[in-house]
């Protein structure tokens, strides 16, 4: 099913209202990532641990219930165990925010509150999913990827 012109109305609201907590927390600030980072600071530690202990317990939920997706698709959190992928891109997104200061979301708010450095860390990032297409069409399909509903699914065939 394709989204809607409403359903990507929503889809910008909710984008929108996410950009306005990263700035109000000011997680789009090069230095609060950093003093993080550096366990100078545990605002951002504590702002991620409330999102995850309210969201979570609120998916599992409304996995029991068999909810659906806003597009119809089955609401199923993912049980998958890590893989060597898994560590390997952790580690290259962990190195990014290390260096960069922040990560894809953060990185667009920076960018939009004048930020202009931002552009070289968002500049990063369309080169990584590149880098990672080109891989899969190296690897002539032999890679997987998620499809959104927690499958992974055979890509570049």
């Amino acid at each position: 099913m394709k989204p809607s012109t409403a359903h990507k109305f929503v889809g910008l609201l909710f984008g929108a209202g996410f950009g306005f907590v990263l700035a109000a927390a000011n997680l789009h600030e090069y230095d609060t990532i950093h003093r993080m980072l550096r366990l100078e600071e545990i605002d951002v530690f504590l702002l991620m641990g409330g999102a995850i202990g309210t969201s979570l317990p609120l998916l599992w939920w409304l996995e029991r219930r068999r909810a659906h997706t806003a597009l119809g698709g089955p609401l199923r959190l993912s049980r998958s165990q890590p893989r060597r992928e898994h560590v390997i891109g952790g580690a290259l997104f962990g190195t990014g925010w290390a260096v960069s200061g922040t990560c894809p979301a953060p990185a667009l708010v920076m960018f939009a509150s004048g930020a202009g450095l931002a552009a070289v860390t968002i500049l990063g990032l369309f080169l990584g999913l590149n880098l990672r297409a080109a891989h899969l069409r190296r690897t002539d399909g032999a890679a997987t990827a998620a499809d959104g509903e927690h499958r992974e699914v055979v890509v570049g065939r």
